[in-house]
């Protein structure tokens, strides 16, 4: 079995995503579990070794058969779409246009399979539409490239997983937006993703939208009965291990002790807090659902332009959403005209 071809977007160049991308590649055991191909820019990953003094060197090509996948020499896809002189952290249109290039690309390679999941460094929302991509974040744009309209973010860290009914929408928005079926199809969607992962019956738990779950009608207009709880009954019909919703303050204590195997969150918050309390370091963000059994992963922080060209950017997240896209990738030989550098 050939090992996987992991594309690695660059993300926003103005941040931290060259730096944390040349770190993890100075790692030679990432080359022992999958084959990394960068997709961005040359240059400005060239400065990035220069502010990481990172043992590596870039080699640039035009063509994915040209890659080395060689540790000590990281493969870039160049698509030269910023200047030398780009700024450090800040918020730059040329940045925010070429991070939504890079992901095209990606997305471009992996429907040829070129190449058998994605790993994208972070973008910055409001340089995102200053380039004139008006998208909230990577899951809604991989969406819309790969015409998926059932979706969802779904985070990963050691101790905990979460999947969202609903992500980057204010709060009013995200209890309209949810409804029976969005429910079903997102305890579907993590059913579906944790049993491909080897989870036999996949324990999931449903946490509720109002304080105590609703307590019977005591808190909320009767959100959990309306909203939540024919989509967990229809899953259950299916046979879906599924129970829920739970009361959000004891929930995910519940789940990281082992009770159950990944949490569906209504809204943003309230799955992401939990993941990034546990540490920065260890969040993994996948997108879950892409036509095609597209692979998507991410670190789960920002472009952290504060600290952008300062050499104090930590990989660990990175590194674990590399080895999450090659634990996700499809597990079947490569196509023959992709074979020519293993």
């Amino acid at each position: 079995m050939l090992k996987p071809i992991i594309g690695i977007t660059m993300g926003d160049a103005a941040g931290i995503g060259p730096e944390i991308i040349v770190k993890a590649l100075a790692n030679p055991e990432l080359y022992e579990q999958c084959r990394p191909l960068v997709i961005g820019d040359k240059k400005i990953l060239e400065r990035a070794i220069q502010i990481t003094g990172a043992a590596v060197v870039i080699h640039s090509l035009q063509n994915i058969e040209e890659a080395r996948y060689s540790f000590g020499t990281i493969d870039c896809l160049d698509l030269d779409l910023l200047p030398a002189d780009l700024p450090v952290g800040q918020i730059s249109a040329a940045a925010g246009n070429a991070a939504f290039h890079f992901i095209a690309k990606s997305v471009e390679l992996a429907q040829e399979n070129k190449i058998h999941a994605i790993c994208t460094a972070p973008l910055n929302k409001e340089a995102l539409h200053k380039g004139g991509h008006m998208y909230p974040g990577h899951t809604e744009i991989l969406a819309a490239l790969t015409g998926t309209e059932d979706y969802s973010m779904m985070l990963s860290s050691p101790k905990l997983k979460v999947i969202h009914l609903t992500t980057h929408v204010g709060l009013i928005q995200a209890v309209e937006m949810i409804n029976p079926e969005r429910t079903y199809t997102v305890i579907k969607l993590a059913h579906e993703t944790l049993t491909r992962a080897g989870y036999s019956s996949p324990r999931i738990a449903v946490c509720g939208i109002n304080p105590h779950a609703g307590e019977n009608g005591l808190f909320g207009s009767g959100e959990e009965e309306e909203k939540l709880e024919p989509g967990i009954q229809k899953a259950q019909a299916e046979g879906i291990q599924v129970t829920g919703p739970y009361p959000a303050d004891t929930l995910f204590y519940r789940a990281v002790r082992g009770d159950f195997d990944i949490v569906v969150a209504c809204y943003h918050d309230q799955g992401h807090g939990p993941i990034k309390v546990l540490g920065l370091e260890a969040g993994v963000n996948i997108t879950v659902g892409l036509k095609g059994g597209m692979i998507r992963t991410s670190v789960d922080h920002g472009t952290a332009f504060d600290i952008a060209g300062k050499n104090m950017a930590d990989d660990r997240s990175m590194l674990a959403a590399i080895r999450m896209a090659v634990e996700l990738a499809p597990k079947q030989p490569i196509p023959e005209e992709a074979r020519r550098n293993a």
